[in-house]
């Protein structure tokens, strides 16, 4: 049996978590707080039995996922595992930190794997001992619902490290696309532009977010409208990721809007909070 570690128990990391035991990894799940992993083990649990009344997944699979998590509070958990996926805060020293910490832990052969949105891959590979087995392992959110994996090689990735995870991401139902790394990669080099496009559109008083969100859903056959997607994503993360790209491009026209730095002080985060664009009951 193969054995992944999962180092963060947000939605990412949990949706991650959930995807890996459901096809057959045995997962350790870390996070240093117990409370964020009891929630995103409840989560797992809830999501499964969702699938399972929707008849994607049989009641005995469901129970199977769950007899291969586990959860712990430390990279104790990490010893013998042949890969480990990052899904912690968007933030620079703090994934640097952590793959260090990794790169001690885990057994010399073991793929290193961000699922970050923006920070460079490259860099993460120069804090370890192992950058030829450092990748970007980018998963969509919801996880266990959206295909796309970005695969992200940094500078110094090996073909090895690159189709070993192109081969995982598809045994685990997903699309693998590999890219090189650059700020936002792909997905979020043309994602987070159009909704700070359209958040200064509700800033500058064109129109109200409802009719921002119809209008990229109904004229353009989003899915979604980018200001519900930006409340899905985190608008926390649409920050962080755009000044990344302001900063690492030295574009204007990735500068972030005003008002998302506002409602972020605010702590109106979107979904996760209950308030962002549009407010959330549950």
């Amino acid at each position: 049996m193969s054995r992944v570690v999962v180092v963060g128990a947000g939605t990412m990391g949990s949706g991650i978590a959930h995807v890996f035991a459901q096809h057959g990894w045995d997962t350790a799940l870390v996070d240093s707080s117990p409370p964020a992993l009891e929630r995103a083990l409840d989560g797992i649990r809830r999501n499964l039995d969702r699938q399972v009344k929707k008849g994607t997944v049989t009641s005995e699979d469901a129970a199977r996922a769950i007899g291969r998590l586990s959860a712990a509070g430390t990279l104790d958990a990490a010893r013998g595992t042949e890969l480990a996926v990052e899904a912690v805060t968007e933030d620079r020293e703090v994934k640097l930190r952590l793959f260090r910490e990794l790169d001690a832990a885990l057994p010399p052969a073991a793929i290193l794997a961000s699922n970050t949105s923006s920070i460079s891959i490259t860099a993460l590979g120069g804090a370890t001992r192992r950058p030829s087995q450092v990748i970007g392992m980018h998963f969509m959110n919801p996880v266990p619902v959206l295909p796309l994996v970005e695969v992200i090689r940094g500078l110094d990735t090996s073909d090895a490290t690159s189709e070993r995870v192109v081969a995982i991401a598809r045994a685990l139902g997903k699309t693998p696309v590999v890219v090189r790394d650059s700020p936002g990669f792909v997905s979020n080099r043309v994602l987070m532009p159009m909704i700070n496009e359209a958040i200064f559109c509700v800033m500058e008083g064109v129109a109200a977010a409802e009719d921002v969100d119809t209008v990229m859903k109904v004229g353009m056959n989003h899915p979604l409208g980018p200001l519900a997607l930006a409340d899905l994503i985190g608008l926390d993360v649409c920050l962080a990721i755009l000044q990344v790209l302001h900063r690492d491009l030295g574009d204007d026209k990735y500068r972030p809007a005003p008002l998302l730095a506002q409602l972020v002080a605010a702590g109106r985060l979107g979904k996760k909070s209950g308030r962002g664009f549009y407010a959330y009951r549950d």
